[in-house]
């Protein structure tokens, strides 16, 4: 089994699929899955997603992306050296989706829940573009499950939930004028300097959650102020990237912001919302999963998709095959043991 799977994921590795440039990838997940006539399959751009309905168990979720990272590195060609997949999305992640076919081709008929099985476009690009954004909003009944499983690349550990993010910008006015008469102005930079300081000042706690711990952060990722040299800047603009923990909401932390920003802060704009996702490990499916992984399990620090689709009241965690640390890279790759151990795991879970 290792050998088909890494044959699989090898033909996958073959077929380019920059983000925006899934069809051809799609296309070939597409047909494999149409000849399983127990599967209702749809395809919505270049989201394909698989449902089998037995009427068995409880329905599991089961997600990975097609898309790689642009041809910006050099990658390794895509072949087998030393027991190991190489090649560009070796790791993020058509080792994971390897695997998820090779489930519906051999695993989802006789399992004991029902499963569905969700391969889509554009991850590695913006939020607004990315396929699971796209079937949260136009249908998410094809998403409704009782808990789903993203094979994001974690090196065989169980990283359930995931941090949220919440990107802002914040607006600071001054009063324009020329640099050689800057009292007759005032500087928005100025008026930025004690929120800033605040900010790089401010250690969110740490949460503990489920036994893991979320730390949490929040950076200073962009000031932009001023135009010409010889002009006192009227107006400045300070982003902010906070990572929160699965057990606060959006508002809350927005509040906490607000406070650290102060009063001269006239214009709160949120650029990204991306939910945190709650660990959940109390949920038969999950807690099955951290059983086979022999104690494997940690938080994960970040956002993946689980956000949007806790967001969707479905219990989510990432679990998949390949060292998170090699992704995006020349060296990307994947052992054959680690998808078979990632494939074996997952019909465990499945078989109920």
């Amino acid at each position: 089994m290792p050998a088909e799977l890494g044959e699989l994921a090898l033909r996958l590795i073959r077929i380019p699929s920059e983000s925006g440039s899934e069809a051809a990838i799609a296309d070939f997940v597409e047909e494999r899955l149409r000849r399983l006539e127990f599967l209702e399959v749809s395809r919505l751009g270049d989201a394909v997603v698989a449902r089998s309905d037995f009427g068995r168990g409880r329905r599991v979720l089961l997600a990975g992306h097609l898309d790689t990272v642009p041809d910006t590195v050099p990658a390794q060609p895509a072949e087998l050296v030393d027991g190991a997949v190489t090649g560009r999305g070796a790791v993020d992640m058509k080792g994971g989706v390897a695997v998820l076919l090779r489930l519906a081709e051999h695993a989802v008929r006789t399992a004991g829940h029902d499963c569905t099985l969700v391969f889509y476009d554009q991850e590695e690009v913006g939020s607004h573009r990315s396929g699971m954004n796209r079937l949260s909003r136009l249908h998410p009944e094809l998403l409704r499950a009782d808990a789903a499983i993203l094979l994001e690349p974690t090196g065989g550990w169980l990283e359930p939930g995931c941090q949220g993010s919440l990107r802002v910008s914040a607006t600071f006015r001054g009063r324009a004028a020329h640099t050689a008469r800057p009292w007759q102005g005032v500087n928005a930079v100025e008026v930025a300097l004690p929120a800033l300081e605040r900010c790089t000042a401010h250690k969110p706690e740490v949460v503990t959650l489920d036994g893991l711990r979320y730390p949490q952060a929040l950076q200073v990722v962009g000031v932009a102020a001023g135009g010409d040299s010889n002009v006192v800047p009227d107006r400045c603009v300070v982003h902010l990237n906070a990572r929160y923990a699965p057990n606060r909401a959006k508002a809350e932390v927005l509040a906490e912001l607000r406070e650290l920003l102060g009063p001269d802060a006239t214009d709160l704009d949120v650029t990204l919302d991306s939910p945190a996702a709650p660990p959940a490990l109390d949920h038969p499916v999950l807690t099955r999963l951290s059983e086979l992984v022999e104690g494997r399990v940690r938080p994960k620090l970040g956002w993946t998709d689980v956000g949007r689709l806790a967001a969707l009241g479905i219990p989510a965690a990432n679990f998949g095959p390949g060292d998170p640390e090699l992704a995006h890279g020349p060296r990307e790759r994947v052992g054959l043991a680690e998808l078979a151990e990632a494939y074996e795991a997952l019909e465990k879970v499945i078989s109920g």
